[in-house]
């Protein structure tokens, strides 16, 4: 991905990981697609928790990874967020199948989880969220821009 902007957050606590989510989610104004890359536990579903309050998901939703389901939807008028999680797909061909070109039809959000297998495809994300560990056990969350929309995105948000 060929970064436009590019932003580097500490998150020492859950709670500032679910406030970059919600800060995120309260400047959406299209559709946007993100990557999320990291670890098991590094805090992804967490982030997309937060972006679903930001983005006005009601709070009787209970946010999980749809690592089973594959995708959990939730419904952010005017959006609806597509969370995504595609670590047991074996090949971009199943991607058919589980209706990936039907999201990008509509005004979705979509957030995926472990994206690699879209390379094989040249799908372009507009934020691509890389999430680490220091030695001290902090979060450090990268985000990186991709596009005029991502950019813009990105550049609104004040952390």
């Amino acid at each position: 991905m060929t970064s436009v902007v590019s932003k580097k957050i500490i998150s020492k606590k859950t709670d500032d990981t679910l406030t970059l989510g919600k800060s995120l989610g309260q400047k959406m104004i299209q559709k946007t697609s993100i990557a999320l890359i990291g670890d098991l536990g590094a805090g992804k579903t967490t982030f997309v928790q937060g972006l679903a309050k930001g983005l006005g998901v009601d709070k009787n939703y209970y946010i999980t990874s749809p690592t089973y389901t594959l995708i959990n939807t939730y419904p952010a008028d005017p959006f609806t967020l597509c969370h995504l999680d595609l670590y047991r797909l074996g090949s971009v061909d199943e991607l058919e199948f589980i209706g990936f070109d039907d999201l990008l039809e509509d005004n979705h959000i979509i957030i995926v989880e472990w994206p690699q297998i879209l390379n094989d495809i040249s799908f372009k994300f507009d934020l691509e969220i890389n999430f680490e560990f220091d030695d001290r056990y902090n979060r450090i969350i990268s985000v990186h821009a991709s596009g005029q929309a991502g950019s813009n995105l990105l550049s609104n948000l004040l952390l």
